[in-house]
């Protein structure tokens, strides 16, 4: 078995390019070498700003052979008068074999020539050089350049190509760039060239001469230690923000933490400016004391060892003054403007074209989030002295975008929002919903914690999905610009986590209701129905992607979903039902009722209610079954109001033996009008209970 090491050598990569680039060679790589036939262990990649490598501990010498059966023309071609003709030939030639080695097999089609041949048996040096040109290749990135004059594009511009079979360079050539055993180090700390003897020594002069530290979760190591270290030895702790981290993990090749110090001064700013400033431009951590404050310290990581570490501190310490000067000027000046100002100047931003301005978007908001809270304020303890601040806060959600912190720092809009309002003494649930009116901001992101955020949210988000669906502006495909079915897929989470008793037809009909002297393209009743179809298929893959099936999900889906809050109750009992040992038959009985009712229904002579006479049960099996709908009627309804959907599932299954023995016993579709329209409203009655739970008839079992 030999070593293999393949680097790809390259320009600084921008950090988000580098996390994927390593999967992307180790895919790859695997892919191609089972391909070749060539066996080898685990394939290990890994990435740095500057290089992409993968090391192979044990790689064959030579690809394995594998024989393969092969077959060609037909007989009755290959052969004319015992004679391979030119088919024959030219089939003997194209597969390598000696015309003496065909023989012919037995198919359904007929007899056919065939031959046997021998794949693979080279040597794995030899075909490692079409792998590694084909491994560049399909490197793909967000964004690609050229360089010189080359047509050929990589992320960045390549500089070397390191490729050893033990102490063998795989030869190959990219553009006018040859691979070879050279490789190049830290730009500082080691930049070389160094030879590499053999594939093995590699890893060692990564890290000893080239000073690279090639593992990108030990770069993330580093910097978590060092700097937990250095916060602990000013009584503090590092204010940890995973993704930057991750970031900066790779910006680097040789992680070196600092702790650096900001002027006190500055600790009267919010704590979420200070974190700002440090993270968004600085690429920095805070440092936070017991008591939760930031301390007057920040960490960054640099990119070599210096040799006078105070001087490039205090170079890190001026660069973030600038930057923290900045937000003081911003807070100072906001903290000046009354609120009444920036709702001023909210009508002169637009909104969205034919949508009117961000000043009336603020006036609808002001209004929903009106009717939302007075909706939810019996189940929600929402008293109705309360109900102006909630609506309140509709009318002041946006009027942060016009500040000048907002304006400077984009990523703080609503937060800063909810502190102004906080200063302003507008209260708790104004300042509280303004902060929170943008979660969820992804599918695993939190969703707003206070009620009064909960409702601006989803009243922001109502409104946005209700004039884009009117204007026509649906999602296809991939192309969503207005990030809608992430709107559709917040008002899911929040309505569900909590658990709101909120009719999502008539939020959404509310929404439209708020939009006056708008040129629609879609009217708007045909815009909510289609938002709702929307909706319909944003739960399922919701659902889906929670591992509910897909059965089980349309099943629950069908039996309506205006009610989200019901909705998940009922998927997950569902879901449950489905793995019980009577699932099945359970199943094929409510489906035949649901079946004979969707088919029998329409025909019948009048409208079937649900409602059945006891005057015309005849039959012992339909007395029965009408004496148990009639006992377990109150009993639903109280295991529905109690949310108890296994419940509810459970008191089907005691209907079953009823439902069965009607079935058996009873000629549903007779000769009497009234006796057949009483047996249809007596199943309809059972079917109504059911469609309240899930549409059976979509379950296949």
């Amino acid at each position: 078995m030999a070593e293999f090491v393949f680097e790809i050598g390259t320009e600084e990569m921008p950090a988000r390019f580098v996390p994927k680039l390593a999967e992307q060679l180790r895919e790859s790589l695997s892919v191609l070498l089972e391909q070749a036939m060539v066996d080898h262990r685990d394939v290990r990649t890994y990435a740095t700003p500057r290089r992409i490598v993968a090391l192979i501990a044990d790689m064959a010498d030579q690809q394995r052979t594998q024989e393969e059966e092969v077959t060609g023309p037909p007989s009755a071609i290959a052969y004319k008068d015992g004679e391979l003709t030119k088919a024959g030939s030219g089939f003997a030639k194209t597969q390598g074999v000696r015309p003496e080695d065909l023989y012919t097999v037995q198919t359904a089609k007929g007899e056919y020539l065939a031959a046997r041949k021998t794949l693979g048996g080279g040597k794995t040096v030899d075909v490692l050089p079409g792998i590694c040109i084909e491994c560049i290749k399909k490197m793909s990135f967000p964004k690609k350049m050229h360089w010189g004059d080359y047509d050929f594009t990589f992320g960045r511009p390549i500089r070397w190509l390191l490729a050893l079979l033990d102490e063998n360079v795989v030869p190959f050539q990219v553009n006018t760039l040859e691979s070879g055993r050279q490789t190049f180090g830290h730009r500082v700390m080691g930049a070389g060239p160094f030879e590499v003897a053999r594939a093995g020594d590699y890893a060692r002069i990564a890290q000893e001469e080239c000073r690279v530290m090639l593992d990108p979760e030990e770069r993330v190591r580093v910097i978590r230690e060092r700097g937990d270290a250095l916060a602990k030895e000013k009584g503090g702790e590092i204010v940890w923000d995973e993704g930057l981290l991750r970031e900066v993990a790779n910006l680097v090749e040789i992680p070196v933490p600092v702790l650096g110090d900001i002027d006190p001064l500055y600790l009267e700013l919010p704590a979420e400016v200070l974190l700002t400033s440090m993270q968004s431009h600085q690429k920095s951590f805070g440092v936070r004391g017991a008591d939760g404050r930031l301390l007057p310290h920040f960490l960054t990581t640099l990119n070599l060892e210096p040799s006078d570490t105070s001087l490039v501190k205090k170079g890190w310490e001026r660069v973030l003054k600038a930057r923290l000067e900045d937000a003081r000027f911003f807070w100072e000046a906001d903290i000046k403007t009354d609120l009444g100002v920036w709702l001023d100047k909210l009508e002169h931003v637009v909104f969205l074209g034919p949508l009117g301005s961000m000043g009336d978007k603020s006036r609808r908001l002001e209004r929903l989030c009106g009717k939302l809270a007075e909706r939810l304020g019996e189940t929600k303890g929402i008293a109705p002295g309360e109900l102006a601040a909630y609506a309140r806060a509709g009318r002041l959600a946006k009027s942060d975008l016009v500040s000048e912190m907002v304006n400077e720092f984009d990523s703080l809009q609503g937060v800063m929002g909810g502190i102004y309002a906080h200063r302003a003494g507008e209260g708790d649930v104004v300042a509280d919903a303004i902060r929170e009116q943008y979660r969820p901001a992804g599918p695993d992101s939190p969703v707003p914690t206070s009620l009064s955020g909960a409702i601006l949210s989803m009243a922001d988000k109502a409104d946005t999905l209700a004039g884009c669906f009117g204007l026509g502006k649906i999602p296809t495909g991939a192309n969503d610009p207005y990030a809608l079915r992430r709107c559709a897929l917040g008002i899911a989470r929040i309505i569900m986590e909590h658990g709101l008793n909120l009719n999502l037809r008539n939020l959404l009909s509310a929404a439209f209701e708020g939009y006056s002297d708008v040129k629609w393209k879609i009217a708007p009743d045909q815009a909510l129905d289609r938002l709702m179809d929307f909706f319909g298929q944003r739960l399922r893959a919701l659902f889906s992607g929670r591992g509910i099936s897909v059965l089980v999900a349309e099943a629950a889906l069908g039996a309506g979903f205006d009610d989200i809050r019901t909705l998940q109750l009922r998927m997950e009992a569902l879901e449950a039902f489905s793995k019980d040992d009577d699932f099945e038959q359970s199943v094929l009985t409510f489906k035949r009722a649901a079946n004979i009712i969707r088919k029998q229904g329409a025909e019948a002579d009048q409208e079937l209610t649900g409602h059945f006479r006891s005057d015309l049960l005849v039959e012992e099996p339909e007395k029965a079954l009408a004496e148990r709908l009639e006992q377990s009627e109150s009993r639903f309804e109280t295991l529905w109001k109690d949310d108890d959907f296994a419940g509810l599932l459970g008191s089907l299954r005691d209907l079953r033996p009823d439902v069965d023995a009607f079935f058996d016993g009873v000629m549903v579709m007779c000769e009497d009008v009234e006796l057949r329209q009483n047996r249809l409203n007596t199943l309809k009655s059972l079917v109504d209970r059911l469609g309240r739970l899930a549409d059976f008839s979509a379950l296949q079992v």
